[in-house]
């Protein structure tokens, strides 16, 4: 029985020690990273064990313009306070993205932001008018023809 017991063991450790460098290496490595500028959607704390700070923003190109949507996931509570503060404001959200992270549990996205600031936005321009307002036409003096001789010898 010790026989079949100790490779069986092994075997477990092993799976255990090998799953747990996929969460690490997943979790510490980041496949690319970025900022995203747009308007906070919507930012709540989500899941039934795990608890974690789930957001989007709508990334307007143009005014008019349908939106794209950035889906996120936020690990750090000082972070989240930031998001937070910035409700209604043009944000600039600062993420690492993670591939093939093996639950939910650390987020529901790929996308994990660790620092938001708020985009100064300047005064919109005065619109200029569509047409220039309409000016009377200079009026221009009548110069009187010159007075030509009559043609001589008659």
């Amino acid at each position: 029985m010790t026989r079949l017991l100790r490779p069986l063991v092994l075997f477990l450790v092993g799976l255990l020690l090998l799953a747990f460098l996929w969460v690490w290496l997943s979790l510490s490595w980041s496949y690319s990273e970025g900022e995203r500028a747009g308007y906070v959607q919507k930012f709540s704390r989500k899941g039934w064990l795990c608890k974690t700070w789930e957001g989007e923003i709508a990334m307007v190109t143009m005014p008019g313009a349908i939106p794209d949507r950035f889906e996120f996931s936020v690990r750090d509570e000082a972070v989240a306070a930031q998001i937070n503060a910035l409700a209604g404001k043009r944000v600039v959200l600062t993420y690492q993205q993670h591939k093939f992270i093996p639950t939910h549990c650390f987020g529901e996205t790929e996308y994990f932001v660790n620092g938001a600031r708020a985009v100064d936005e300047p005064a919109a321009p005065a619109v200029p008018p569509v047409a220039p307002p309409l000016q009377a036409a200079p009026v221009i003096p009548a110069v009187p023809a010159p007075a030509t001789p009559p043609p001589a010898g008659r």
